[in-house]
């Protein structure tokens, strides 16, 4: 792993949360995107080196959705950039992490990604991301 790549915020809804997040950096987001296979609406913001993105459900079934329901709006994930995510995925099994998606999927921001899932890492949802290549 080679960096915290964001912070993964679920809230319920984007333009609101756009625009507290947008007084309380001190400035816009820079991209908004939907994730049709998450069934999820994204915006991201960067500040320093890290972004935040914030996570909207678009369907009610969607992880976001659920995740909203459980537990209200709040950290949903913390991503980390890696170089290799098939060798991260390898070495992260034999470590013992349970690995929630064998095959990584299409995320936001030109990235495959895989999480592991949070009883397996102290109640915290890991995302790996991995820039996609061509």
């Amino acid at each position: 792993m080679r960096k915290i790549e964001h912070l993964g915020i679920a809230v319920k809804d984007l333009q609101k949360s756009n625009e507290l997040f947008s007084k309380l950096l001190g400035r816009e987001n820079y991209k908004e995107e939907t994730v049709e296979g998450e069934g999820v609406k994204t915006s991201f913001f960067m500040i320093g080196g890290t972004k935040i993105e914030l996570l909207e459900a678009t369907r009610p079934d969607s992880p976001i959705a659920k995740f909203i329901d459980k537990k209200s709006e709040g950290i949903h994930h913390i991503a980390f950039d890696v170089e290799d995510i098939y060798a991260e995925m390898v070495r992260l099994k034999s470590e013992g992490f349970e690995i929630l998606n064998e095959i990584p999927k299409e995320g936001a921001d030109n990235k495959i990604v895989v999480f592991l899932h949070p009883r397996s890492t102290n109640g915290v949802l890991v995302e790996l991301c991995q820039e996609k290549k061509g």
